[in-house]
């Protein structure tokens, strides 16, 4: 076991050594790939976690006496500040006196609070696709990249080969294996940004979901006074 990992990493040091500068560079973006998807991987997995567990605050929102209450009940609870600027920046705008010459002076104070709402939900949607697009984008072209590294590797040993004179099995084998590991580790630092991806994706669109729904009964409340369907 010991000597063929020790000869494993022989192998692999031979091949970084005999590379050039585009197998080295390869290397290197697949190394900065994998920390830059880890690091979005772990943040938003602690950030994800702790908005899952501060979406029960919203039964307890509804439940406080007043909306002050209520307010500072969420914000308690809301550690990541996802649900919290939604009640206070619409009630904000209910109670909001539009200057005589504003925009706003004519604007419906229903309207009011769908706008500020609206805004609040954008802003939170997009706090929230932090870091997926750069996701999927290491999801979709690492392993290209890593293929790229084994075709390039291949390449040189063929050559190399080619220009010893003498073709045998055993030294086109040994190359031709190491530039392989390119492929394996690009689907390395795919595979866990893809299922990163889709989880984070599934958290997300649960949460937006909570979000409309609060909105809708926020709307309800402060034009009516009433939630609805209470």
């Amino acid at each position: 076991m010991n000597s063929t990992a020790a000869e494993q990493s022989l192998g692999l040091a031979h091949y970084w050594a005999q590379g050039d500068a585009v197998s080295h560079s390869v290397a290197y973006v697949l190394l900065i790939m994998s920390i830059l998807s880890w690091y979005y991987i772990l943040s938003k997995a602690w950030s994800s976690w702790r908005i899952r567990r501060s979406a029960a605050a919203l039964d307890g929102f509804w439940q406080a006496p007043t909306l002050t209450d209520a307010i500072a009940t969420i914000k308690r609870s809301d550690s990541e500040n996802v649900y919290t600027p939604l009640a206070a920046q619409s009630v904000e705008a209910a109670n909001i006196k539009p200057h005589a010459n504003s925009l706003n002076a004519n604007t419906d104070p229903g309207e009011l609070i769908t706008r500020t709402l609206r805004q609040e939900i954008n802003r939170v949607s997009s706090r929230l696709e932090t870091g997926l697009t750069l996701l999927a984008s290491v999801g979709s072209t690492a392993p290209f990249i890593g293929l790229f590294g084994t075709v390039w590797g291949i390449y040189h040993a063929l050559v190399a080969v080619s220009s010893s004179g003498t073709i045998q099995i055993d030294k086109v084998a040994g190359p031709v294996g190491e530039a392989l590991i390119m492929t394996a580790l690009g689907l390395a630092v795919a595979i866990p940004a893809v299922l990163a991806y889709n989880a984070f994706t599934r958290v997300n669109r649960i949460t937006l979901a909570e979000l409309d729904a609060f909105a809708h009964d926020l709307h309800a409340y402060l034009t009516t006074g009433a939630r609805v369907g209470k």
